[in-house]
């Protein structure tokens, strides 16, 4: 590593943990790219190792001060890491051997879906809000984790847009509670990730260091941030569908050569 490939190492750390600690997931999305093409790896699976690993941790030093500001609902969060870590290995597995620009490509489409979805206005929403608060659709909840876990392992993400909304409709949590609650599976699914890519030599350990130490500056921002923003919970809605939409529509452009588009 060159001296400046450290700094930008730790200035990537520093925006992917501004965005965990502000939205609880994302991070990784936007890890991947930045490795490639603001510090210059080449190899895109040491990439894809290396950020499991950093995100895992920046996703784990993001939830103290969300856990220490009362936006963790600890079961949902833990009966969601459980089972999604373990297809998050799976995933890991076979990601390792199968080419995924059309998937990725795909899954951008239904990042779009998703985005607008987190913002079209639900009926009957403040009706049903105290009924549901503390209602918790296990099922539901595992299944989604499950899916969440392969594509996670599968695209070495953290997974975490797609974990929020997740807790928000089987949890029924507020948008704050699954932003916390989400970086327990983010971490978690990190970390199974990044186990499997390290037993196959895939991680570079000198920009984790670096990407980490400018998450961590990153991460405690984003997470105060994220607290005054509480009170407006339409506004955190819109800054989390338009990072998913902006990353989705990069995404698109990138794989387009995928479909021959």
């Amino acid at each position: 590593m060159t001296t400046i490939q450290v700094f930008l190492s730790i200035f990537s750390g520093t925006i992917v943990g501004f965005v965990l600690g502000l939205l609880g997931g994302g991070g990784s999305i936007l890890a991947v790219p930045l490795l490639l093409y603001v510090v210059g790896m080449k190899d895109p699976h040491v990439v894809i190792g290396t950020t499991a690993s950093a995100v895992a941790i920046n996703a784990y030093v993001n939830l103290i001060p969300h856990s220490r500001a009362g936006n963790v609902q600890w079961k949902a969060a833990i009966v969601f890491a459980i089972p999604g870590a373990l297809s998050a290995y799976t995933g890991s597995m076979i990601g390792k051997l199968v080419p995924g620009k059309q998937l990725l490509f795909l899954f951008a489409i239904l990042m779009i879906v998703m985005a607008v979805k987190m913002v079209t206005p639900k009926k009957e929403e403040s009706s049903q809000a105290d009924n549901l608060k503390n209602q918790i659709k296990m099922p539901q909840l595992i299944i989604m984790a499950i899916l969440v876990g392969l594509l996670s392992g599968f695209f070495g993400i953290g997974g975490g847009f797609l974990i929020v909304p997740g807790l928000i409709f089987a949890a029924r949590m507020p948008m704050i509670a699954a932003i916390g609650s989400s970086l327990v599976s983010v971490g978690t699914f990190g970390l199974t990730t990044a186990v499997s890519y390290s037993l196959s030599g895939l991680i570079n350990w000198w920009v984790m260091l670096a990407f980490v130490g400018g998450g961590i500056g990153g991460g405690m921002v984003g997470a105060l941030l994220a607290a005054r923003l509480s009170k407006q919970r339409r506004t955190l809605h819109y800054i989390f569908s338009g990072v998913v939409m902006f990353v989705a529509i990069y995404m698109l452009i990138i794989n387009a050569e995928a479909l021959d588009l």
